[in-house]
């Protein structure tokens, strides 16, 4: 297997179309040809991650975080990220990315998070919009399931649990070709009318030239008349954080420590408890202070996430308790779900769980 072919493999687990602007995820360092010989899965790159690749006899990195962030003018060494890459480049060793698109898919790091913490009905906790698109297009009742199937085969109609969704009406068509037109039905000059089907699909907008290539390929007109509307829905399989809820309601304290004991944490820093029982929880791995308002709109008795500043702790305003568990923390299970999902498509491949440890921040006791 190539890297190329597992890169695709995560990509369809968490697209790269789904990665926030700012972010730099897919394949970093690497040729995508080159064929594996072990997979080193990790939370960040780092020159000692290299290192245990090396010793592994892998020669490919997967991560959460990209090493490389922003554009790198010069490779000398100076720092950490130049002499991770360097290092890599040497080896022969590829790096692979997947970031925020992971953070944003339905069984991605919050979703893991979630399970972990065993909580039920889970769910995005801030959905996107304007990542659907629909396509309406006029087939001719005979051709319409044949360019419906190929839809549904190019990954439209499918929504939520659902999957081969579409509408269609039936109508009539009218046009006339002029003498330089080479139509399917109908005669040059001649006005004609046609009995049609309006067939609607929905769609990830990143699947758009797919969607399109189907339809042309199986239509049988020579102008295929068609409209693409990008949609304003917000779409519950893509966003930001999970929210979901326990069982059983816990007291504050009792929850706290069943959050550390979970999440594998030594210090919560939280705002104050509030007397109330949890019972909806909301969460964001990593820096999650932005969701903090969408946490409250739907009602969650407390927030896990990290990486919050004095003066946001303020914000919870004794409506929630706003839990602060490290951003290491929050996300140092990403490598198991990134190692049981890639370990489903490589059966005969070595998976490696990096030993290696990358976070930053210690604590003194």
């Amino acid at each position: 297997m190539t890297i190329k072919e597992i890169s695709n493999y995560l990509e369809e687990f968490a697209p790269l179309a789904y990665q926030e602007n700012y972010d730099n995820a897919g394949l970093i360092v690497g040729n995508a040809s080159t064929e594996i010989t072990g997979i080193l899965v990790t939370l960040d790159s780092t020159e000692e991650v290299i290192d245990e690749a090396i010793a592994q006899g892998c020669n490919l990195v997967v991560a959460h975080h990209p090493i490389v962030f922003k554009g790198l003018k010069k490779l000398t060494g100076k720092n950490y990220v130049e002499r991770t890459i360097i290092k890599a480049i040497k080896n022969d060793i590829a790096i692979y990315a997947t970031h925020t698109n992971l953070d944003s898919v339905i069984g991605g790091v919050n979703f893991k998070i979630a399970q972990l913490l065993d909580l039920q009905q889970v769910k995005i906790l801030s959905p996107k919009s304007q990542t659907l698109m629909k396509l309406i297009v006029f087939v001719p009742i005979d051709n319409t399931q044949m360019v419906v199937d190929a839809l549904h085969e190019a990954g439209a109609g499918m929504i939520g649990n659902y999957t081969h969704v579409s509408f269609r009406g039936e109508g009539t068509g009218s046009f006339r070709p002029n003498e330089l037109a080479n139509p399917t039905i109908g005669t040059a000059n001649v006005q004609e009318e046609v009995h049609e089907n309006r067939v609607e699909v929905i769609f990830p907008a990143y699947l758009k030239n797919l969607v399109l290539a189907a339809m042309y390929r199986t239509h049988i007109y020579e102008e295929v008349a068609h409209d693409i509307v990008l949609l304003e829905n917000q779409n519950q399989e893509v966003g930001s954080g999970a929210i979901g809820e326990l069982a059983e309601a816990m007291d504050e304290k009792e929850f706290l420590q069943y959050l550390k004991q979970k999440m594998n944490v030594s210090v919560i820093r939280h705002t104050n408890l509030l007397g109330k029982p949890i019972k909806k929880i909301a969460v964001c791995g990593g820096a999650g202070g932005f969701l903090l308002n969408d946490a409250l709109a739907q009602n969650a008795d407390i927030f896990i996430t990290s990486d919050y500043k004095y003066h946001e702790f303020f914000d919870a305003d004794k409506r929630i308790i706003i839990a602060d568990i490290g951003h290491y923390e929050s996300e140092q299970f990403t490598k198991e779900l990134l190692k049981d999902y890639i370990c489903k498509k490589m059966l005969n491949f070595a998976v490696h769980l990096s030993v290696t440890p990358t976070n930053p921040i210690n604590y003194y006791y």
